[in-house]
């Protein structure tokens, strides 16, 4: 079982968190920036993105001139820590402030540790995108809200990696996408996609085009918008079949949305589950079989390896 009663989710109530996570969204988004201009291009951008970790999100190992720094978004502490592999560290409070305070904040401390970056000040996937030292509007931060979504983020991240573990092909790691501020994992088919022809607010064409650039079933956890104030976690296939949402999937309480074209499943109802892990997990493996069933998909790319755990 993932998930009981001695490990249970949090309540997550978007109208408590939103501006909380409104604030973090754009701070993350700097500290992406800053990952995104240190490390080698990656394939679909998995080079940029954050991971969970046991205080909060992480960077992980950047490389720079003198070795490799990390920055850790601490949802203990409510602190933001720039640390060098040399031993030298710096810290940045979290509490209500301006997105260009923390930014100037953040790149005074990085330059005060030999840090050389310079990044598209400019948010991305956000309208309207004011640039990060023109934001001076005080953003608020709740240290109790932060910590609930990152209490609930350590949950989903279990399942989604236990998800992962069950497939043989291309897989990405479980990381946070900063631009759209949602923790994905996503399966590739192996052959290549048609040329991606949508388009995303302020996310250059060419981004999206090499991020689609293969067939993929990608799973993920949204904490939500104004437009759609509910945490929620998604499902979708690319390209999209033309019977992929008519597909039966788990469990009841999802569905698939037209407008997003794309498997729905509320937080609270995984919340609330007598299980949520496997609630979640059922509802992962059944939209990705959706996906690999109307897409046709080789079978044996998905396996069970839980005999190995024994």
């Amino acid at each position: 079982m993932i998930g009981t009663a001695l490990f249970p989710w949090p309540d997550l109530v978007f109208a408590k968190y939103k501006d909380t996570a409104a604030a973090v969204q754009l701070w993350t988004q700097i500290i992406g920036k800053i990952r995104l201009k240190k490390m080698p291009w990656i394939n679909h951008s998995w080079h940029v993105t954050l991971y969970v970790s046991a205080r909060g999100l992480t960077t992980g190992s950047i490389p720079y001139e003198k070795g490799v720094f990390q920055i850790d978004f601490d949802c203990i502490d409510h602190v933001v820590n720039i640390t060098c592999a040399d031993g030298c560290k710096k810290t940045v409070r979290l509490y209500p402030r301006s997105v260009a305070d923390f930014y100037e904040e953040l790149f005074s401390k990085l330059h005060a540790m030999d840090i050389d970056v310079t990044i598209n000040s400019r948010p991305n996937e956000i309208d309207p995108a004011i640039p990060f030292r023109q934001d001076t509007a005080i953003r608020d931060y709740d240290p109790s809200q932060m910590h609930l979504l990152w209490q609930a983020l350590i949950r989903i991240e279990a399942v989604f990696t236990r998800h992962r573990s069950t497939f043989i092909g291309k897989v990405s790691p479980v990381h946070l996408f900063w631009g759209s501020f949602d923790l994905a994992v996503t399966r590739f088919s192996g052959r290549k996609a048609p040329k991606y022809d949508g388009t995303v607010v302020n996310i250059p064409k060419r981004v999206m085009e090499e991020a689609y650039s293969h067939e993929v079933s990608s799973c993920g956890f949204w904490p939500g918008n104004e437009k759609a104030p509910t945490p929620v976690f998604y499902s979708y296939s690319y390209p999209t079949p033309p019977d992929f949402g008519l597909q039966p999937i788990e469990p009841e309480q999802a569905f698939y949305s037209k407008e997003m074209g794309e498997f729905i499943l509320p937080y609270q109802a995984v919340r609330q589950a007598t299980d949520p892990g496997e609630t979640l997990l059922r509802f992962m493996r059944s939209t990705y079989r959706a996906a690999a069933r109307t897409g046709r998909w080789d079978p044996d790319l998905e396996c069970d390896l839980t005999y190995l755990e024994k």
